[in-house]
């Protein structure tokens, strides 16, 4: 049996032994019959958006991740303000940061276009997660399915609940434990995904000078990198200026990362955490492992996303199938909205 089949159906047995996490009821053959082609077209976006965008793979696992840190996977994340919306967009850890909304609203008109009011959107953003990791050289596996999108947000659960850059490795522990997720494993599996993408100088600056009101540099950013960020982003700089979450290997996804945190090389904080926290042997010893072997790393990464994209997701008749990702169902206006009553 393929290892991602084989970690789904372990899942699922677990589920049937009367775990906790709920995903009993979504299922990778979800779309087997209604929408077949989902996974391809959704994979074509993302290739047809890497010709112009090479960060959108991980602009779009983030999203994944933003999402089911909220209330669970249930898309919303994706909805826009409206009078009786406020937008998870606006949220600290995603205003002026969150991006590749436009790119998902092209699957979804792609998909509404083959397959009218069947793939939600919370689907798109698990199916888009795992498309862009295998497009940048990473794992694959097989995405539970099923999952329907909320009719609300919460900004104030978005501040809640995702973990700023400047967490130390205590909070960060707390913020996975509060979502039902593991404080070591999934925490140093899922942080892997920081081995492509970008960041802004406004994510990593307070390290650069006045750390923790020392007023002088975090001491456990390496010294020659440190001068390569302050040169990037100086003092008072622009600090939407943006630079590699992997200084090795930056658009594909490989261990690269983990190496990077051993030579002090982290960008974030809460990345470099995950090494030079003094006493956290536990999660040392999985850099270390994953540092030395890909093929572990990608284990434990295919485990934690299913677990993770699993996340209290809305099944059944629970919630909707948006038409707009942007949008719920009932402030839709035009011929859109006459789907809506059979959804």
């Amino acid at each position: 049996m393929h290892l991602s089949k084989a970690i789904v159906a372990a899942l699922f047995f677990v589920v049937l032994l009367g775990g906790t996490l709920a995903y009993a009821q979504l299922t990778p053959t979800f779309y087997d019959q209604t929408c077949p082609n989902v996974s391809t077209i959704i994979r074509n976006v993302i290739t047809e958006t890497l010709a112009s965008d090479t960060r959108i793979g991980a602009s779009l696992i983030r999203l994944h991740f933003h999402d089911c840190f909220v209330n669970g996977c249930d898309g919303s994340l994706l909805l826009d303000d409206s009078d009786t919306i406020v937008s998870e967009k606006e949220a600290g850890g995603n205003n002026n940061s969150a991006r590749g909304f436009e790119v998902v609203d092209r699957m979804k008109a792609l998909l509404e276009s083959a397959c009218p009011a069947t793939v939600s959107c919370a689907d798109i953003l698990a199916i888009a997660a795992e498309e862009s990791v295998v497009l940048a050289g990473g794992p694959n596996w097989t995405v539970p399915l099923g999952r329907r999108d909320s009719t609300t947000a919460s900004q104030d659960a978005a501040d809640a609940f995702l973990p700023p850059p400047f967490f130390t490795l205590d909070q960060l522990r707390e913020s996975f434990t509060n979502v039902s997720l593991n404080n070591n494993s999934d925490l140093v599996a899922l942080s892997g995904a920081h081995t492509f993408g970008r960041a802004q100088c406004f994510t990593f600056d307070f390290r650069l000078y006045n750390f923790s009101g020392t007023g002088a540099p975090d001491p456990s950013l390496d010294p020659t990198l440190l001068a390569a960020l302050q040169e990037l982003c100086p003092e008072g700089g622009n600090r939407s200026v943006i630079t590699d979450l992997d200084l090795t290997t930056p658009d594909a996804f490989d261990n690269n990362y983990y190496s990077n945190l051993q030579r002090n090389q982290g960008l974030l904080q809460t990345d470099q955490v995950l090494f030079s926290t003094p006493g956290a042997d536990d999660v040392i010893a999985l850099v270390n492992a994953f540092s030395a072997n890909q093929t572990a790393f990608f284990e434990s990464f295919v485990e934690s996303m299913i677990r993770m994209g699993n996340l209290s997701p809305l099944t059944g008749t629970e919630g909707e199938i948006r038409l707009n990702c942007s949008v719920v169902n009932a402030n839709l206006a035009g011929p859109d909205s006459m789907l809506v009553s059979s959804i």
